[in-house]
């Protein structure tokens, strides 16, 4: 029998009912809850642990490997000292070695050179490329750039067989090729026996790979750019290029500098292609920076001169990326 007002809802009701008929103050949640956790962090702590993995592996990946070479320029480092595990401290002495070698500084000028051509072939080949996809119909860009994302896709020691196999000097079909268009000279040409040869050979493999990656971003990005500014530009008169110039580079300007400073780093720490190819040869012609620095270490057994090369091949790229980012930002500014 129930009180006056009070209303049964069967026996759950009654024994959750108290004496004066009100219901019970429900129990507080667990600590152990999502939502008291995160309550448990201050939000000020939370973008740090979110960020910490991402610090943790490249401190692991990139910081340890770089400061173990750094501490091997600075150290008397051979192959005794590497069997034995006494390495001496030899303080500056390696980098002064290495700079007073004249064969480093042509080498530093080939790398310089190695990078500005294939860099702005990369550019201009792959705006090409992504300009040309804007006016592809729908099945034909599709199709373009299936194609460029397995070429980009491809593995470089694979890719670099290919290309050894296409400019081969008896069975290559470059040869044959161009000894049917009725260039005689180059029957049975060795491409990798010249210096020049060889480099034209490596910076057509070196673009062939990067190409893709720098015609797809940007046509990623031209995609995001309003068709109005093309038309109405159009109705002003004005031509493809002066629409290139005045729109497209404009507001594609920082992805051009991202795919731009990317290149850079790619190019300019380029090794496993020239050495498959080449070994940096014929004669030093395709001798760049890091296969510089690896022939150094291996062939002479000097790992702390080659540590130093290294060391050195990371400043000057860092220090022409902080020079290209600095007239980047200045000239944002004044936009």
């Amino acid at each position: 029998m129930t009180r006056p007002g009070v209303r049964s809802t069967g026996p759950v009701a009654t024994a959750t009912t108290t004496a004066t008929g009100a219901a019970p103050t429900p129990a507080p949640a667990p600590a152990s809850t999502p939502a008291a956790r995160r309550r448990a962090v201050p939000g000020s702590l939370w973008p740090y642990l979110l960020v910490a993995p991402t610090v943790i592996g490249v401190a692991l990946l990139l910081a340890y490997p770089l400061g173990r070479n750094l501490l091997i320029s600075l150290q008397h480092y051979g192959m005794a000292e590497l069997i034995r595990g006494d390495a001496g401290f030899a303080g500056l002495e390696n980098y002064r070695e290495i700079l007073r070698d004249g064969e480093f500084w042509q080498v530093v000028r080939r790398t310089l050179w190695w990078t500005a051509v294939n860099v702005v072939l990369i550019m201009v080949i792959g705006t090409g490329v992504a300009l040309m996809l804007q006016r592809l119909g729908k099945r034909m860009r599709t199709l373009v750039l299936s194609g460029l994302a397995l070429a980009w896709a491809s593995p470089v020691i694979a890719t670099t067989t290919v290309f050894q196999w296409l400019f081969s000097s008896r069975l290559g079909v470059v040869n044959w090729l161009l000894v049917r268009l009725g260039f005689d000279s180059f029957e049975n040409y060795s491409w990798l026996a010249h210096g020049p040869a060889a480099f034209t050979v490596l910076v057509l493999l070196v673009v062939w790979q990067s190409v893709p990656f720098a015609a797809i971003t940007l046509h990623s990005a031209l995609t995001t750019v309003p068709t109005e500014l093309f038309e109405s530009a159009r109705i002003d008169g004005a031509g493809g290029w002066r629409i290139f110039r005045s729109i497209t580079l404009p507001v594609l300007g920082p992805i051009f500098g991202l795919v731009l400073s990317l290149e850079v780093i790619w190019v300019f720490r380029c090794f496993a292609q020239i050495w498959a190819v080449t070994k940096g040869g014929p004669g030093g012609a395709t001798t760049t920076l890091p296969v510089y620095s690896y022939r150094v270490a291996q062939s002479l057994h000097r790992y702390d001169l080659g540590a130093a090369a290294a060391t050195l091949t990371v400043l000057l790229l860092v220090t022409a990326l902080i020079l290209y980012f600095r007239q980047m930002f200045r000239q944002e500014a004044e936009l």
